[in-house]
């Protein structure tokens, strides 16, 4: 999640669809590990833009101590 790809937070709700996408970007990239905590990700979130996310994952009963990997579980595979 880079603040070039995001919309502002005051103008853009986050829906955990898009927070997924945007994670599972970031695991592909190598940029974050699946092992990491959730609160990881707030090193590529703008503070004002993370409370929103934050409340998006609270809502979702996500914890920010829980692994990336559980955010991201429900993947699809192609060759099901």
């Amino acid at each position: 999640m880079s603040v070039s790809t995001l919309p502002s937070a005051s103008t853009f709700h986050y829906s955990i669809k898009m927070i997924q996408d945007e994670v599972r970007q970031l695991v592909e990239n190598g940029t974050v590990s699946r092992h990491q905590p959730i609160y990881v990700l707030c090193q590529y979130i703008p503070p004002r833009e993370w409370v929103c996310v934050e409340c998006e994952l609270e809502r979702c009963d996500y914890l920010l101590r829980d692994q990336i990997g559980d955010l991201i579980a429900s993947e699809s595979w192609d060759n099901d």
